[in-house]
């Protein structure tokens, strides 16, 4: 969406009871190169009306020019300059809150003591019965060491905290899974595993966000290793994903098959090397890979992939992704006529859609289409809804063949905010749990109810 990248503030503006004050207002702010959102009138009275603008600018500094423009309008005072996204932050976005109502000395008996001994005791005998008994069956851990948040880098666990409250909302709302933050004061590998696997017992899965790369790639491994529960690294794994579905779905509307297609991936850190990964699973074709560390070209050639260059990727490739952070990187002439480009790099891609498309690309899409939303929740979800040891390359194919089936006609994929395609996509992945072993969890009513992954969410 065209707002995406802007700024955007409500101010509130107290005009006098004249015609054409807020027509005038109106001009100076699409004169000053702003855009107007919502208007709401706040209080209509004999004298002025106060009324909430929402303005979209290009900057900060553009912003401090359009308040300045209102400001100049005669018979507009300027009363307040509110930022909706920090309000909706304030306290933050999550909350623990009790199931039940502790109201009574029966109900206090029932929740707590003496009535909770019993149940420690059945767990204690039956490990099982944790997963019946207690929350750990939809608690799921989002845990980072704020290394590479969003575009923003390294900025630290805590200044990562409103992403990780985030993604524990979407889980929430969207397939009924308790995501709980863990920022990790450590960048140290060793420690980062360690921690995980101590606290692991409190989870039903593990999310990993926002670790940088190469680290990431040996905590994941590590981690699925030791643990006996779902571990996710979801800038890997639900980036590709959602590559994925899009490409299945780019390329039926671009008239290329995606099987036979020419794959080429340009920037190769944790993002690009797992869309990588799951595009030669679901071709059977290597990628051709370019990067500037010698070790990610290495880590794609072990997984099958052809190590290339930029220039090389350009000339040959029917489709190039790219994921390197690096605004402008794919110049206009470099595109060759035909070819589908996703640059995904936020908030600048390494080429705008609307300039591969006059170049000559036959399809070329930003990083606003490819959200992760659409994978993370859904696949979370089957997994510990199935109580799989691990996610496996075919559920994560699942999820995406899914997600691109969902898509309405005309679009890439599905929109993130319907519920029903995060559980179309939760039980895609359980039901290859199911087909291949590794479902733990009696699954015949899961797939009965015509509802699926919501029945199972708390």
């Amino acid at each position: 969406m065209w707002w995406e990248n802007k700024v955007m503030r409500t101010i509130r503006v107290r005009n006098a009871q004249k015609p054409g004050v807020i027509g005038h207002l109106l001009k100076a702010i699409g004169d000053a190169g702003g855009f107007v959102g919502e208007i709401t009138t706040v209080h209509f009275l004999t004298y002025h009306v106060d009324r909430d603008i929402v303005l979209f600018a290009e900057d900060e500094a553009h912003l401090e020019k359009l308040l300045e423009v209102t400001r100049s309008v005669p018979d507009v005072i300027l009363l307040e300059v509110r930022d909706e996204v920090l309000e909706m932050h304030q306290g933050g976005k999550i909350a623990v809150k009790s199931r039940y109502k502790i109201e009574t000395l029966r109900d206090l008996r029932r929740v707590y003591t003496p009535g909770v001994a019993n149940v420690c005791l059945k767990i204690r005998d039956d490990r099982q019965l944790a997963r019946r008994f207690t929350a750990i069956k939809h608690l799921v851990a989002i845990v980072t060491d704020g290394t590479a948040i969003l575009g923003l880098g390294d900025i630290g666990p805590l200044a990562g905290m409103p992403v990780m409250e985030g993604k524990a909302s979407l889980m929430e709302t969207f397939v009924g899974l308790s995501g709980m933050p863990i920022l990790l004061n450590t960048k140290d590998t060793r420690e980062i595993i360690e921690t995980v696997v101590n606290i692991a017992p409190t989870f039903g899965a593990i999310q990993l966000e926002d670790i940088s790369a190469p680290r990431c790639f040996e905590i994941e491994e590590e981690l699925i290793r030791r643990l006996d529960i779902p571990v996710m690294h979801d800038d890997q794994h639900g980036t590709g994903v959602v590559v994925t579905a899009t490409l299945i779905n780019a390329s039926k509307l671009a008239g290329i098959d995606l099987r036979q297609a020419q794959v080429g991936q340009i920037g190769l850190g944790a993002a690009g090397l797992s869309i990588s990964k799951m595009l030669m699973n679901y071709t059977g074709k290597p990628v051709l890979g370019a990067d500037l560390s010698e070790d990610s070209l290495q880590r794609l050639e072990k997984a099958g992939g052809l190590r290339s260059t930029l220039e090389e990727i350009m000339q040959k490739a029917d489709i190039v992704i790219s994921t390197t952070g690096v605004p402008g990187l794919i110049r206009k002439e470099m595109v060759r006529k035909g070819q589908i480009i996703l640059a995904l790099s936020n908030p600048n891609p390494e080429i705008e859609p609307e300039d591969a498309l006059s170049a000559g690309a036959v399809f070329a899409a930003d990083g606003k289409v490819v959200n992760n939303v659409l994978g993370f929740p859904g696949i979370l979800r089957g997994a510990v809804d199935a109580d799989v040891p691990r996610i496996t390359s075919d559920m994560y194919l699942a999820a995406a063949e899914t997600i691109a089936a969902l898509a309405p006609e005309g679009e890439l994929v599905p929109s993130p905010l319907d519920k029903k395609v995060h559980r179309a996509v939760a039980r895609a992945v359980a039901r290859v749990a199911v087909e291949t072993g590794l479902a733990r969890a009696d699954l015949t009513e899961y797939f009965e109810n015509t509802d699926g992954a919501s029945s199972a969410a708390v």
